[in-house]
C-alpha cells in the first residue's frame, strides 16, 4: 500500500475511534445537575471522518485522472 493512502485511512480510523469511545464512555448527570460527558470527542470524531472521506475522494479522482 502506498503511503499516500494513509492520509485517508488514518483520519477515518481515528474518527471512528473517537465516536466509538464517546459511546463507550457515555454521559451521566452529576449530583448538582450538570451533564458530564466527553463532548470533545464528537467534533473531533466528525472532523476526522470528514477529512478521511474528502481525502479519499480526492485520491480517487487523482487515480482516475492518472489512469487515462
Amino acid at each position: 500500500m502506498k503511503k499516500i493512502y494513509l492520509v485517508a485511512i488514518i483520519p477515518f480510523i481515528l474518527g471512528i475511534s473517537c465516536i466509538i469511545a464517546y459511546n463507550i464512555i457515555g454521559s451521566s448527570v452529576a449530583e448538582d445537575g450538570t451533564l458530564v460527558e466527553p463532548f470533545a470527542l464528537l467534533p473531533i470524531g466528525w472532523l476526522m471522518l470528514a477529512i478521511g472521506i474528502v481525502s479519499s475522494f480526492i485520491l480517487g479522482i487523482k487515480f482516475l485522472i492518472r489512469k487515462k
